[in-house]
């Protein structure tokens, strides 16, 4: 059985829809390349990686550069405050926890639905739903350390390898999330 993948980088799509050049994830690096202002020349790669994380899942950026699993709401990168590690952040759709399914004596025949579903896409509930029905979703927030050791080196400067360099940040991050999450994503699914 092949592993399930919590995140992908979609090529395809970016060569695709790239504007300019070979690569819309590369011309949106471009843009944003005072994002990395407070990287350049840092011994850490941990700055840089995060910047170029938020880049490849930025919202105007629609779709990302990285896809993400129905059951992840949110993954993001920080740099650890207390020892300037790399810290993973994700928000994952969870069913119920075994206190609220065992007995459902709580519901008090209210009709208690959980995350509503389209086209096997996890939804906030519509606001029609909300006024007749109500909603317990339940999610599970994961935060966890990533390993550096395959990260790329910081630049000295915005120089030509710089989409390049990114890219190859995400990459790692990608790597590292779906070895991190995988397991515990394939879990939910198959708690449904």
């Amino acid at each position: 059985m092949a592993q399930l993948t919590v995140a992908w980088i979609d090529h395809h799509y970016d060569r695709d829809h790239a504007g300019l050049g070979r690569s819309r994830f590369a011309e949106h690096v471009w843009v944003h390349a005072k994002e990395f202002d407070d990287c350049w020349g840092d011994i850490s790669p941990v700055g840089f990686a995060c910047t170029a994380w938020r880049l490849a899942t930025a919202p105007h950026l629609d779709p990302g550069f990285v896809r993400l699993h129905r059951r992840v709401l949110r993954a993001e990168c920080s740099r650890n405050t207390w020892d300037g590690s790399l810290t993973a952040a994700a928000t994952l759709v969870a069913p119920w926890p075994d206190a609220l399914t065992r007995d459902r004596s709580w519901t008090r025949d209210r009709g208690w639905r959980g995350w509503p579903e389209t086209f096997g896409q996890f939804l906030a509930p519509s606001q029609q739903e909300l006024s007749r029905i109500p909603h317990a979703r339940s999610t599970l927030l994961v935060d966890a350390p990533l390993p550096l050791a395959d990260l790329p080196e910081v630049p000295e400067d915005p120089g030509p390898k710089l989409p390049e360099l990114a890219e190859r940040a995400v990459t790692v991050l990608v790597r590292e999330l779906n070895d991190l999450l995988a397991p515990m994503v394939a879990r939910l699914d198959e708690a449904r």
